[in-house]
């Protein structure tokens, strides 16, 4: 028979920290700050030292917590889960949950990325939390736009518009699975997306491999009336990789000035 160790389950609560968990309760504070404790207890890191070794509450990363709830049982935070993108917007700020992560949620791609992206312009290193590998990108301050209020668990999300989320992954097609995932997106989700958003996104990113990826793949499709907004006359001179994941080797489109190192046939995709 298998023995469980009881230092799995979670611990009785003192009076004193059951008053001031309930008190954070009251207060609507089940993700609560360093700050919010501060008032309650003496000793606040040391108050919340001992929470977490009772597994009452769980370290979402420095100075933010989560309560654990009741209903989880015995074993508390060990058993806890929490929605991935609810963690992901707590660990840094400014943020939003974009490229595959978000091409996901708007339902743009069947595929399920084994991770959660979250866009930031401040440099952050990849962390696993509850089991979830959380990737941060960092990108410039400007590029950040296009994004939307999502609600989960009754907190407030920020993403990427579908829009927005087409061009991120045009711009950085090593975050959602090659530039062929992406063309897949755009080509089955036609009727649920503005292209003309998307081609006004592309020229606002400042990344003009973009436009040229867009271009082509607009091209590929036969989207003449989208073309026609896509201007390839002012193209930066050099040429940019269709799928920068992919080997550097293929034909050259003179026109995007692209090296197509990446099949983008529609008429694969409908077999």
């Amino acid at each position: 028979m298998k023995r469980i160790s009881i230092t799995k389950y979670r611990r009785t609560l003192s009076d004193r920290e059951s008053k001031a968990l309930s008190e954070l309760s009251y207060r609507n504070k089940r993700i609560f700050t360093l700050e919010d404790i501060k008032d309650l207890v003496e000793k606040p890191k040391n108050f919340l030292d001992q929470l977490i070794r009772k597994k009452w509450i769980l370290k979402i990363r420095r100075g933010v917590y989560v309560i654990v709830p009741l209903e989880t049982g015995k074993t508390g935070a060990d058993s806890y889960t929490m929605h991935s993108f609810v963690i992901g917007s707590l660990l840094t700020k400014p943020y939003y949950i974009g490229y595959w992560s978000a091409l996901n949620y708007h339902g743009l791609t069947e595929q399920t990325p084994s991770s959660v992206y979250i866009v930031t312009p401040k440099p952050k290193n990849s962390r696993n939390i509850l089991d979830v590998h959380y990737v941060f990108v960092t990108i410039h301050p400007r590029k950040i736009f296009g994004t939307e209020e999502i609600e989960i668990e009754r907190r407030k999300i920020i993403i990427s518009s579908p829009e927005k989320t087409i061009i991120d992954c045009l711009d950085h097609p090593e975050h959602c699975g090659g530039t062929e995932e992406i063309a897949k997106s755009i080509y089955f989700s036609k009727n649920e997306l503005d292209v003309k958003k998307i081609i006004n996104y592309a020229k606002e990113i400042g990344n003009t491999a973009v436009i040229k990826r867009l271009g082509y793949i607009c091209e590929i499709f036969q989207w003449h009336d989208y073309l026609d907004l896509l201007s390839s006359r002012k193209l930066k001179s050099g040429y940019s990789l269709l799928d920068p994941t992919r080997p550097k080797h293929g034909h050259i489109r003179e026109k995007w000035k692209i090296i197509v190192n990446a099949p983008i046939e529609p008429e694969r995709w409908m077999q």
